[in-house]
């Protein structure tokens, strides 16, 4: 099994949450016939991964969400993408 390293970056309230961007990502995000896929490379997976557990720290509060659309962080193209912690 290969072990892979993701660095959660500490939340701050003042400053949000800090996205730790793996060099090269590409995300491309679409609604398909009502299902929502998701494409991306090595890169914008494990910085999926690491956006998603960042928003899963404790100190984060419910209803705070992370924002993607093809101004930012998606390829062109994409579809908005909203993912909210419950």
């Amino acid at each position: 099994m290969k072990v892979v390293k993701i660095e959660v970056p500490s939340y701050d309230p003042n400053k949000g949450i800090e996205y730790k961007w793996e060099s090269g990502f590409e995300i491309e995000a679409k609604i398909q016939d009502g299902v929502i896929k998701i494409t991306a490379n090595k890169e914008g997976l494990v910085s999926l991964g690491n956006h998603l557990l960042n928003l899963a720290q404790d100190d984060i509060p419910s209803g705070y969400h992370l924002h993607f659309d093809e101004y930012n962080s998606l390829d062109e193209g994409s579809s908005e993408l909203v993912v909210q912690k419950k």
